[in-house]
């Protein structure tokens, strides 16, 4: 492989195509200035404007969200994981109906591994852009996502109404819905009892991981975050892993499975037989499987980063062992 078609299969931070109006609630005032990215296959935006750059899925999607402080991303659930790790700055993640079951603030670095069928959202607590990345369960990443009732109805207040075919219609640009499609039907009450309202202390101690403790249990060797035996257990169709300068092989290896490799700190130089590439926070690079490589941090100084592979397991609800 050359350096040149292993830059195709590399997304840089400053690379990034943000799209304003990939969800129901792009016009709703307070979740207005979002910006959602996809990095690795389509994920689960609703607007035909949202840029992909690698379009071929190992199984699971890379993605990203962008906001600037007090914005806030509306309650939604889906059925297959929905991973987050925060890049940048400062994040509060809520859940439940109507977001009063619990909450969680994660600073840079830490990662939430949210349980399936229930509400979530989150929102920049910090005082700058903040950048949180994504990896969502399945090559279609679980076939979309589920609105709780009041963000429909508030978008549709500001002029975005959502078809029961998962497509966006914005009625200020005169659009509206094709005929034959109705718009999305709201959740029964009855419905709504299928979604779980966990508190903290059920969802912050088996699904949240923080930075300086895999920092610290990376010291030596890759530290498995979630997998069957990992420090949030589950399978939900791949493996993540955080390593640290002083846990990376030894040697070049070879994997068997895809392996996607997200910089959080510090700068990494990824060498093969073809070449060489220096990864930075906050980029993305699909290393084949097969592909005989090494990894080593190219600077002094703090240096992680997750990598994720995928497995045989299907995707779908968080896994209880």
């Amino acid at each position: 492989m050359s350096p040149e078609e292993m830059e195709t299969r590399t997304v840089r931070y400053g690379d990034l195509k943000p799209c304003r109006t990939a969800f129901i609630d792009a016009h709703t005032p307070g979740s207005d200035q979002k910006e959602n990215f996809t990095i690795i296959g389509g994920g689960v935006s609703e607007s035909p404007d949202q840029h992909v750059h690698i379009k071929d899925t190992p199984g699971f999607n890379i993605g990203a969200a962008g906001q600037p402080p007090k914005c806030r991303n509306s309650l939604h659930s889906h059925t297959t994981a929905e991973v987050f790790f925060v890049l940048k700055g400062r994040w509060r993640f809520f859940w439940g109906r109507w977001g009063t079951a619990g909450e969680v603030v994660l600073e840079e670095g830490d990662i939430f591994n949210i349980p399936t069928g229930i509400f979530r959202g989150f929102e920049n607590i910090g005082t700058d852009y903040g950048m949180i990345m994504a990896i969502l369960g399945g090559d279609d990443a679980g076939g979309g996502v589920t609105w709780a009732p009041q963000v429909i109805e508030d978008a549709a207040d500001h002029g975005l109404v959502l078809g029961e075919n998962g497509v966006l219609y914005d009625t200020k640009q005169g659009q509206s819905l094709p005929d034959g499609i109705s718009p999305m039907p709201l959740l029964s009450d009855e419905e709504l009892k299928g979604y779980p309202e966990p508190g903290n202390e059920a969802v912050v101690r088996d699904y949240v991981a923080r930075y300086w403790d895999m920092m610290a249990l990376a010291a030596k060797a890759p530290c498995e975050v979630i997998g069957e035996s990992g420090l949030l257990k589950d399978k939900p169709g791949f493996e993540v892993e955080f390593l640290t300068r002083g846990s990376i092989p030894e040697t070049s290896y070879t994997l068997n499975s895809h392996e996607i490799l997200m910089v959080m700190r510090g700068h990494w130089k990824l060498s093969w037989s073809g070449g060489d590439k220096i990864l930075a926070p906050g980029d993305t690079c699909a290393v084949p499987p097969g592909l005989e490589h090494s990894l080593t941090p190219s600077m002094s100084g703090e240096a992680s980063l997750y990598r994720v592979m995928n497995t045989q397991d299907s995707a779908g609800p968080t896994w209880v062992g």
